[in-house]
């Protein structure tokens, strides 16, 4: 009797566990919930993530949420490429989506220390490549991934050793970890890596020690850009004798050093020595201009140098010349700016080159200051001043780059002009910014991962061609500068949102175009920009404003400027884009992209139809009386 008064209740109890095994929970979070929660820990989106919201459609409805890819009717995978997003990556909040394999974050600008991935146990593929992580990944950061094949952490700053944890994923076939700094040797990784597609990336970190067994029949180039050895690269060789080698030369520079100790001292201890040393002293000659009018330590190094000073080409396709050749060059000086000096060299083929002596250039060591110049040096553009070789030197380096005959936009734009000597007509400087754009896109396009692809467009770094076609200078050198001189005299730094929030961002070379278009049209010199540090910001905002609150007439066009004859409509465009791209608020600036597409659009003279002006406003009014209202711009600066 007991036994049959018992089994109803075991039924509800059965009952109860099948319900709550297979039965959500109503109080359980949706997928639209665990995503929303996971946007509020980014940064940086701007409207790229309007429609992850909890009043549209759901992340999986049609369409599905930017990013979000699905699988019958489940979140499957995220992929947020190239938004400039940053903040943190909340694991905590993914795991709550129970079929997610693959997340894809690269190219971006998050930073700190590697995400605790581990915690995804069902993840199949993690790209975090082209971002900032930086500092050591835990021995144990992925263990228990078991269904993990991708791992992309290129392009970051990771230090410290490779976890072992990788080396132990079963399902792992592509491993990209090129371009970090990792070091010490590498794991004796387990898998077997047949899987067609199957590679692991190690090119270009600080690894050092023999190949593992598993990994040599992999190409030579993954390994390269270390100090490794072994198949597939040459043999190890005996550590004993690297000792004696190493030995040998500490041993033998001891005995140069004291015998220049003992020379020095006899020569001053004996007048007449130290009077003959001084003569020949006065008798030497002046150094090459390149080396400066009086001969300074740097220019010694030179000399002393010889001809085991060598320049290092980044590109194939140019003749190959010695560096002492380019010293004894007939050479005189273009200008002296805040990063160093320039000089224009003419060498015995009769090309003429431009040399650039940089004195606060150490952010980075040899070798991975060798790696950013070779990869400047791949870049091709029109509208890119090539770089073709470098000199490295701890205290110094040298940039050898082409010779643009018409030298820069700032000097046709400011510098003194004979009486009758014409200054740049508007089609002039409509192709030129239409250039400037084509060239900053290829930079944002070529080094997506760097959060300035240029970093100091002005006008200055706008060289031109003998047929006026602009060439950028001087990109992509903030990886290489000193933080705090580039921090000093950089245009990126003279942004809104570093003056007020101490950041750069992806929006930030935009703010520049926008300046230098103003800069072109009004002729204006943004005087600001001498000023060193933020001091200068809240100045230049007020410059920016007087462009806008000027009477929209003919006076804030340059007066130089000739040949706008029925042009005006088209000029008040590129004006009002110049606007959009410098706007302080970073969340209205506009995309590159935007800007670039409306530019494109310009032509130099103004169209019959009138439908052409309906997305920049009110034209008809360019060359009345009033002013332009702030409602008519919608535009914000902060004087």
């Amino acid at each position: 009797m007991v036994h049959n008064k018992l089994k109803p209740c075991y039924y509800w109890f059965l009952l109860l566990f099948i319900l709550a095994c297979f039965v959500e929970p109503s109080w359980s979070e949706t997928e639209a919930e665990i995503l929303l929660r996971f946007k509020d820990s980014l940064a940086n989106y701007g409207s790229q993530l309007d429609d992850w919201n909890g009043s549209g459609p759901g992340p999986c409805d049609n369409p599905n949420w930017t990013g979000v890819r699905c699988f019958k009717g489940s979140v499957f995978g995220l992929k947020l490429e190239n938004m400039g997003l940053t903040g943190v990556i909340d694991v905590d909040a993914l795991t709550g989506l129970q079929l997610l394999r693959t997340v894809s974050f690269m190219n971006n600008s998050f930073g700190g220390p590697f995400p605790d991935v581990k915690k995804l146990t069902s993840l199949r593929a993690l790209y975090l490549a082209y971002n900032h992580y930086s500092g050591e990944i835990r021995d144990d950061g992925f263990t228990g991934m078991l269904a993990l094949q991708r791992v992309f952490l290129a392009w970051n700053n990771f230090s410290g050793s490779i976890p072992k944890s990788l080396a132990t994923l079963p399902s792992l076939f592509q491993l990209s970890l090129e371009q970090n700094h990792f070091e010490g040797r590498i794991p004796d990784f387990q898998q077997d890596f047949k899987q067609d597609g199957s590679f692991v990336n190690l090119a270009y970190n600080k690894l050092e020690g023999p190949i593992p067994y598993s990994l040599r029949k992999m190409n030579a180039s993954l390994f390269e850009g270390n100090n490794l050895c072994g198949e597939p690269l040459p043999k190890c060789s005996s550590s004993r004798k690297k000792r004696t080698i190493i030995i040998i030369i500490v041993v033998a520079g001891s005995l140069v050093v004291l015998a220049l100790i003992a020379a020095v001292s006899y020569i001053l201890k004996d007048p007449a020595m130290a009077s003959r040393f001084k003569k020949a002293e006065k008798k030497k000659p002046a150094g090459n201009v390149i080396m400066g009018k009086k001969e300074d330590q740097s220019s010694q190094h030179y000399r002393k140098l010889g001809e085991k000073a060598k320049l290092y080409f980044v590109r194939n396709d140019r003749e190959k010349f010695q560096l002492q050749e380019l010293l004894r060059a007939s050479a005189e000086v273009l200008g002296s700016g805040s990063f160093g000096s320039s000089y224009k060299a003419v060498i015995s083929s009769g090309e003429a080159l431009v040399v650039k002596r940089f004195k606060q250039m150490n952010n980075v060591g040899k070798e991975e200051f060798r790696e950013h110049m070779v990869r400047l040096g791949r870049l091709s553009h029109p509208n890119l001043l090539s770089l073709v070789a470098f000199y490295y030197r701890k205290e110094e380096k040298l940039l050898v780059s082409d010779f643009a005959p018409n030298g820069s936009l700032a000097s046709h734009l400011h510098a003194r002009r004979a009486p009758g000597e014409p200054g740049l007509d508007w089609p002039t400087r409509l192709k030129i910014i239409k250039g400037v754009a084509k060239g900053l896109a290829y930079l944002y396009n070529e080094l997506s991962n760097l959060t300035l692809p240029h970093g100091h467009l002005k006008s200055s770094n706008v060289l031109l061609n003998h047929t006026f076609d602009p060439l950028l200078s001087d990109y992509a050198l903030l990886p290489v500068m000193n933080k705090e001189h580039a921090q000093q005299f950089m245009v990126a730094y003279k942004s809104p949102e570093f003056s007020q929030y101490d950041r750069i961002t992806r929006k930030t070379d935009v703010w520049s175009l926008g300046i230098l278009i103003l800069e072109m049209l009004t002729g204006k010199f943004p005087a600001n920009y001498l000023r060193q540090g933020k001091g200068g910001n809240a100045d230049l905002a007020t410059w920016v404003n007087s462009v806008v609150r000027e009477e929209w007439t003919g006076e804030v066009f340059d007066k130089d400027m000739k040949g706008t004859k029925n042009g005006e409509g088209e000029m008040l465009k590129l004006l009002k884009i110049g606007m959009c791209c410098c706007e302080w608020d970073i969340e209205k600036r506009w995309e590159l992209r935007e800007a670039l597409e409306r530019i494109e659009e310009l032509k130099e003279r103004d169209s019959d139809n009138v439908e052409d002006y309906s997305s920049y406003g009110s034209e008809g009014d360019v060359y009345s009386s009033r002013a332009v209202t702030d409602d008519e711009f919608s535009f914000s600066v902060q004087a």
